[in-house]
């Protein structure tokens, strides 16, 4: 391929902290970018682009705050991908995924459906019926699927974002069963943490491709940073323990991030005030630097 991904990335930075239950990881672009995450990029020869989505107006409800932030994302998303860039979004908390996926499945849709593994130590997808705390980064699974409030899921229109069979969870380990029975109603293939670590990581995501690149018009990867283990990266805002590990997990993208179908990735959640020693936040370029191999 040479140097860096052909597409060029487009990052979009999205410091919008409103759907969770700590908003300090509005912080998370600006941070990444002081790590570096935007020079380790470019050093290795990226074609590269960067934008960021304005902050939602104090003035505006949780929910209206959300719903805007995303309407926006998703016209960025939709125009990168449409120009025949590769969006890289970084967050910000993880409601930003109806906007980031909502655009993406926007441009492709004269070409087909968009597939989407969603990498995350919980299922995000509660409705405001299920959900316990009633925070909105729990919630946009549903809302990509078509479920939940009307504001987040009709941003692709009557149709929902995503399929059901096009969808897969990994690396979950903490949910709810209102959440958990949306899902199986649905048949969405979830890989609770148990058997990533009965089959081993590569296993799983071999599975998962075959699941969101079948019948697709290409895939996306959409990784809340709490899925890693905490002990090794406690910069997240909803830690769970008995998650995965950076080696291994990076191991395991860099064939998905090489390939040709990949439409977009997602980096969520990083909160800086809770990071140790920058070490989540070099996770997380880790991650972004495997888009340049």
């Amino acid at each position: 391929m040479g140097a860096g991904n052909e597409r060029g990335l487009h990052v979009i930075a999205v410091p919008s902290g409103v759907g969770a239950q700590d908003p300090r990881c509005e912080e998370g672009p600006a941070a990444l970018t002081a790590a570096g995450l935007l020079d380790r990029l470019a050093h290795k020869g990226q074609r590269l682009s960067w934008e960021t989505i304005p902050r939602p107006s104090p003035a505006l409800g949780r929910l209206e705050a959300v719903a805007e932030v995303c309407a926006a994302l998703a016209q960025k998303t939709y125009e990168a991908t449409a120009a025949g860039h590769l969006p890289v979004v970084v967050g910000g908390d993880h409601s930003i995924a109806v906007g980031t996926w909502t655009g993406i499945a926007r441009a492709l849709d004269d070409k087909g459906a968009l597939g989407l593994l969603w990498l995350d130590a919980h299922m995000d997808a509660h409705t405001p019926d299920t959900t316990p705390s009633g925070a909105l980064h729990g919630m946009p699974v549903a809302a990509l699927l078509g479920y939940g409030f009307p504001a987040l899921m009709r941003l692709h229109g009557e149709r929902p974002a995503l399929l059901p069979q096009h969808l897969c969870l990994a690396g979950i380990r903490s949910f709810e069963p209102g959440e958990a029975a949306l899902l199986e109603r649905l048949r969405v293939r979830v890989f609770l943490i148990d058997e990533l670590h009965r089959r081993g990581l590569d296993a799983v995501v071999a599975d998962a491709l075959n699941i969101v690149g079948s019948g697709t018009a290409g895939f996306g990867v959409s990784i809340d940073l709490d899925v890693f283990d905490p002990l090794e990266e406690p910069g997240v805002g909803s830690a769970a323990p008995d998650g995965l590990f950076r080696r291994d997990l990076r191991e395991a993208l860099a064939p998905l991030f090489r390939n040709p179908n990949l439409v977009g990735v997602e980096i969520a959640e990083y909160n800086p005030y809770r990071d140790v020693d920058n070490a989540t936040a070099r996770a997380a370029i880790e991650l972004a630097e495997l888009l340049t191999t």
